[in-house]
């Protein structure tokens, strides 16, 4: 090709992006369309950089952790160590929540080396605390819980910004004896030996990498898409004209794509270009993610997050440009011919229609009747596929028989618009199905993964309520080792308004029974007999206080050996070395509640390394799932939001392809409200429709899977999906007006 031809052609590419430009500007739906893909652009590449963060967040975390895992010596080779630091860890909660690691670790010999994190080694009675344990545990005094407050764990030493840590050196120091561990160093760069566990809390407490990728894919990527597929169709009744024109004028495929391109491209630039300072803003600075109280770590993501802030909307943006070159240059039926088409193919909806409440009744209700759970599984789960493929089709139904009363009543009283509304939309069933087929189903699929993600999450609810009957009026508190009888005595003496009880287990695991010590004002405190001698009892009262501390710890329901014991005795059995996991339990005879939070500082500063308080069900693995199904319930708003917003701009762009035929209506009417009447019944009233039951009918799918607790299908949630859908439509619906209004003024009759 000679110098000429190439700048021949890149003077007709230009001239050729530049005819898309005002192509796109000048269509009535131009505006819709170039928003929809504005908005695929943005949500497809924030979906992509979402994936790379995920991916950045779990491999900073093992870093972290790897840096700061200590590397034990074994213990032959204790003595040979030259320098050492002396450690262990216990866990602790706040009210409610899940489970953190508390680090007690000292200088054992020699230059002692710190963790990460940790500028100087505290002093004796100190605490260091991650910035936002202190933050979370402000209502708890956390920041006196374990001594004077030293500082905060830098950075480098938490695995992320949101994690709980304490590392506390107790008032007199540590033996490397039973149950302390004695570290050369830590990480990687410490050399050999026996590597420890993590101190943090967080490998038992994260999911897969690939469940939560699962979960951008499913929630945020897949509504991007569909967003995608719909905005490349918009408005594509005056392309498809347009592109059988300039192939009929011997336009090149090429030639069709740079139109294409240059109708799509400045919306899709725009979306990558906001989509990227997103993720750029991300990777300068540490975000707190809305809902989750998640702190997102910059630092995690600046091993990947250039490349994620590049390459993620530049693959969106190269992804958006070819889904808007092949829907303009795919074959369409219809695009060309003269034979007519009906104008309705929807007899099958009414049909459809009449099936959806056998499905919803079969879902809600079929697995109460089946005999075995794999058919109550099987019937729930067949009753919700029905529902999603019939749902759609009974809301449109609905509607159209709504678009008949309508019309019969705009007759009666002369109004054009709403005449006008009722008509359309009882003439075109089928278009409504499929604009609100995206919503119910997405409200369908949220709401189950919101309930099941609350199965998971049980065990906090039974723990919370276990804790209200209880009143907090029972406290167990796990005894160390280091701790002597006059502490004990010490402990008790300092909360004279509760009876105190020993509980043990004997050495030998073959005879599972518990030990019950008290006095007899405590035993009755408990409804338990005062025997002079010991006395077994084979169960337990189910109203009584010591049955649900029975529940919550690892006694279960073991046969119990009362042996009456006055304080003297009692605090001897709990300081006694052989006494396998002495509990001691905390009643108050008035019921009232006792506070956990100051037993906890108290069990600090009497005994050396403090002691395990809790109330039962205090301590649950199911805080960690109840936390983590926030994500779920973030991701599914936000694809909710975008799925609404892709059944809107659909809706929207199809009743703006109508806008020149309504136009003359404002010279016979001698007003515009007619706009914004049919505005709100191709627009705003099927959205609305399906937002309002479409989640009525999710939340009854998702009734029987809680049925047996709590559900987290809560009245929030519901509000909140609601409100998503219905803001969208009423926005969608107010720039459908404006926009349809605006070509009624700025047409003049020529021939119409």
């Amino acid at each position: 090709m000679t110098l000429a031809g190439a700048g021949g052609t890149l003077v007709l590419a230009r001239r050729l992006l530049a005819v898309g430009r005002a192509a796109g500007r000048r269509t009535e739906a131009g505006g819709v369309r170039f928003v929809a893909l504005f908005l695929a652009t943005l949500v497809l590449g924030l979906g992509l950089g979402s994936l790379v963060a995920v991916h950045a967040v779990y491999a900073g975390k093992e870093e972290r952790r790897a840096a700061r895992t200590p590397v034990v010596a074994a213990d032959g080779a204790r003595e040979r160590v030259a320098d050492a630091t002396a450690w262990f860890s216990r866990y602790d909660s706040l009210a409610g929540e899940r489970q953190f690691a508390v680090v007690y670790l000292a200088p054992h010999r020699g230059d002692a080396p710190l963790p990460p994190g940790l500028d100087r080694w505290p002093e004796p009675g100190e605490v260091f605390l991650s910035p936002e344990l202190r933050r979370a545990g402000a209502g708890e005094d956390i920041d006196h819980r374990y001594g004077r407050l030293a500082g905060t764990i830098g950075e480098e030493g938490l695995d992320e910004p949101s994690e709980w840590l304490a590392y506390v050196r107790p008032r007199d120091g540590l033996r490397a004896d039973r149950g302390v561990e004695v570290a050369s160093g830590f990480g990687p760069s410490a050399g050999g030996g026996l590597r420890g566990g993590d101190f943090g809390m967080g490998r038992s407490n994260d999911k897969s990498e690939w469940m939560f990728q699962a979960v951008v894919l499913g929630l945020f990527v897949l509504p991007a898409v569909v967003l995608l597929v719909v905005a490349a169709r918009t408005g594509a009744h005056t392309r498809d004209r347009r592109t059988a024109l300039v192939a009929a004028l011997g336009g090149r495929r090429l030639d069709r794509a740079l139109i294409a391109v240059g109708e799509g491209g400045p919306a899709a630039v725009l979306g990558a270009v906001i989509g990227a300072a997103a993720v750029g803003a991300a990777v300068l600075r540490d975000l707190r993610i809305p809902h989750t109280d998640y702190i997102l770590s910059s630092s995690h993501l600046r091993a990947y997050g250039w490349t994620a802030a590049v390459l993620a909307p530049l693959a969106a943006l190269l992804i958006v440009l070819a889904a808007v070159v092949l829907a303009d240059l795919a074959p369409r039926r219809g695009a060309s011919g003269t034979r007519p088409r009906r104008a309705s193919r929807s007899a099958w909806l009414p049909r459809l229609a009449a099936l959806c409440p056998l499905w919803i009744l079969l879902a809600v209700y079929g697995p109460g009747f089946a005999p075995a759970p794999p058919l109550r599984m099987l019937a729930s789960w067949v009753g919700i596929a029905g529902t999603v493929l019939t749902l759609p089709a009974a809301l449109a139904t609905v509607i159209a028989k709504a678009g008949d009363l309508l019309a019969r009543r705009a007759r009666v009283h002369h109004l054009p618009g709403t005449l006008v509304a009722g008509r359309r939309s009882s003439a075109h069933p089928g278009a409504t199905a499929r604009l609100v087929a995206g919503v119910s189903t997405a409200l369908i699929v949220f709401m189950q993964a919101v309930a099941w993600q609350g199965i998971f999450g049980s065990d906090a609810d039974e723990a919370q309520q276990a804790m209200d009957r209880m009143d907090r009026s029972t406290v167990s508190v796990g005894i160390g080792g280091d701790a002597s009888a006059s502490a004990v005595a010490a402990f008790t003496a300092r909360v004279p308004e509760t009876e105190a009880v020993l509980l043990t287990l004997p050495s030998d695991s073959k005879r599972r029974y518990v030990t019950l010590y008290g006095d007899c004002s405590a035993l009755t405190a408990l409804r338990l007999p005062c025997p002079a001698r010991e006395t077994r009892v084979g169960a337990l009262p189910e109203d009584s206080r010591l049955f649900e501390l029975f529940r919550w710890t690892s006694y279960g329901y073991s046969p119990l050996l009362i042996r009456r014991a006055d304080t003297a005795v009692l605090t001897e059995h709990a300081a006694a070395a052989d006494a396998e996991q002495p509990v001691l339990a905390l009643v108050r005879p008035d019921g009232q509640p006792l506070s956990v939070p100051a037993l906890k500082r108290l069990s600090h500063e009497v005994f050396p390394s403090g002691a395990a308080v809790s109330a039962p069900g205090g301590v649950s693995g199911g805080a960690a799932n109840r936390d983590q199904g926030r994500w779920s319930a973030l991701f599914g708003m936000v694809g909710i939001a975008v799925l609404a917003m892709t059944a809107g701009l659909s809706a929207m762009a199809e009743f703006l392809r109508q806008g020149r035929a309504l136009a003359p209506l404002s010279v016979l009417t001698g007003g515009l409200r007619v706009f914004r009447t049919s505005a709100a019944w191709a627009v705003l009233a099927p959205l609305a429709f399906a937002g309002t039951v479409g989640v009525a009918v999710a939340a009854a799918l998702a009734a029987p899977i809680t049925s047996s607790g709590e559900s987290y299908v809560s009245g929030g949630l519901i509000l909140s999906a609601t409100g998503v859908v219905l803001v969208v439509s009423v926005v969608l619906w107010a720039w459908a007006s404006r926009v349809a209004v605006r070509q009624a003024r700025a047409w003049r009759p020529s021939g119409d």
